[in-house]
Order: structure tokens, then C-alpha cells, then sequence
């Protein structure tokens, strides 16, 4: 885990963002679009609560992830959340929907039909609406979670159909590309998939994310149409695990 005991040891953090925006920036002009546009959430994977904080607190981070539920759940108290915005976006198993739903604002990471169902249904028992983003494995890897591209546009009308969920756009992770060419050819695929499906009308789809881009292709990403970047280790450096 990523941890320093005091603000004063947090300075990294904040360099690192203003490189990070200025980058987006950068991006951002190079899309033909505004900085405004883009989204940049910190992801908090191992990080400790003080140095989330600070970057919330003395930063600007106005929206973060978190990859596991109960990860987040025992930082979720001490954390300092007004008028922050909190997604998860790692896989969500079935077993623990019921845990996460109401305390996060969007689940990132549906990767199946199966799974949008039961997020539907507990949000039904809860009284809730639930905003998703659908997952897509773009590279179609076989140890990779998330929609198949053959069978995405089979399952849409499906989803369509569920009450209590919102479907707020989609998101991907790229496979390990050799080359940028390679990895902007993944892009550019998922940015036509997202397109292709926000020209569709369907009742519980309100199309405006396509969150694709993580620290180290977070501006290919961009200039292929990404508007929320998710970036852990560019802004808190190198995880270590526990």
C-alpha cells in the first residue's frame, strides 16, 4: 500500500496532477475538444486514506475509483467525500453487488448480462437507481472480463429493458500493445462501438461516458475519443502490494 504519514510528504502528488492536466490538456486540444471535456479520475487501488485526501483536499480530485469493494468499503468513513464523486471500476462479482450498491455513484465495470440483472434487481429491492458503464473487452482476451464483441449487441436489448439502472456509456482496458499504433487501433475501435451504440435509442441508456485510458496511455486514449481517464500510479506512484 501506498502510504506517508504526513501532508508535507504529499508534494509528488500534487506535481504529478499539474503534469497530468496539463497533459490532458495537451490531448484534449489534439482531439479537437476542451480540457473541460475530460474527466480525470485518480484511482485509489492500495492507496492510503491521507494521501487520497490530499489529493482531494489540496488537489482538486473531484473523482476517484476504487477496484474492490471491500477496499473501499473500509476507507469509505475516512475519506473526505463532499462533493467528491466515487465509481468503482474493477470486476464486481456477483456476491458483493448488494454491498456496493448506494455507496458508490457508478459501477464501471458491468461485464455481463448476468451481472447488469442483478445489479437491476437489488437496486429494485433497495428503491435505488443504479448508473453503470458497460465493459467491453476490445481485445477479445480470453482472461480479460467484459462484454464480447460479437455477443455485446445481442445483450443490449436485454439491458434496455431493466429497470433500476442507468446505462451512462461504456469502458475498456486495452490489451498490452507493442507498438502505439497497436494500442490507438484499440482505441479508435472502442470510440466507433461507442458511437455506434449512442446513435441507438434505447429507454435506460443515456449515453456520455467512454471511460478508456489509464496512466501510461491516457492521452492516446483521449485523441481517440476518451472523456474519463482513470490514472492510479501516475498521480500516487508505484503500488506496493501487502
Amino acid at each position: 500500500m501506498i502510504t506517508n504519514s504526513s501532508e508535507g510528504s504529499f508534494g509528488f502528488i500534487s506535481d504529478n496532477i499539474k503534469y497530468i492536466r496539463s497533459e490532458i490538456d495537451d490531448a484534449a486540444s489534439k482531439s479537437g475538444r476542451s480540457v473541460d471535456d475530460i474527466r480525470l479520475m485518480a484511482v485509489t487501488k492500495t492507496v492510503s486514506v491521507e494521501a487520497i485526501n490530499f489529493a482531494i483536499e489540496h488537489c482538486g480530485i473531484d473523482l476517484i475509483g476504487e477496484n474492490k469493494v471491500q477496499e473501499f468499503l473500509s476507507k469509505k468513513d475516512l475519506l473526505k467525500l463532499d462533493n467528491v464523486e466515487k465509481h468503482l471500476i474493477g470486476h464486481l462479482q456477483t456476491n458483493k453487488v448488494r454491498k456496493i450498491l448506494g455507496q458508490v455513484d457508478m459501477i464501471q465495470s458491468v461485464d455481463s448480462l448476468h451481472l447488469a440483472q442483478i445489479i437491476s434487481k437489488e437496486s429494485d429491492k433497495m428503491g435505488i437507481s443504479t448508473d453503470v458503464l458497460l465493459e467491453i473487452n476490445i481485445g477479445d482476451e480470453e482472461n480479460k472480463t467484459g462484454f464480447d464483441k460479437s455477443e455485446f449487441f445481442e445483450s443490449l436489448c436485454a439491458i434496455s429493458e431493466l429497470p433500476s439502472i442507468r446505462v451512462k456509456g461504456m469502458m475498456t482496458i486495452p490489451p498490452i500493445c507493442d507498438s502505439n499504433l497497436q494500442l490507438e487501433k484499440y482505441f479508435a475501435s472502442m470510440n466507433e462501438y461507442y458511437h455506434q451504440i449512442k446513435e441507438k435509442s434505447f429507454d435506460n441508456f443515456d449515453f456520455e461516458i467512454l471511460s478508456m485510458g489509464m496512466s501510461g496511455d491516457y492521452k492516446e486514449a483521449i485523441i481517440h475519443g476518451s472523456n474519463l481517464v482513470r490514472v492510479g500510479s501516475a498521480i500516487f506512484g508505484a503500488r506496493i502490494y501487502k
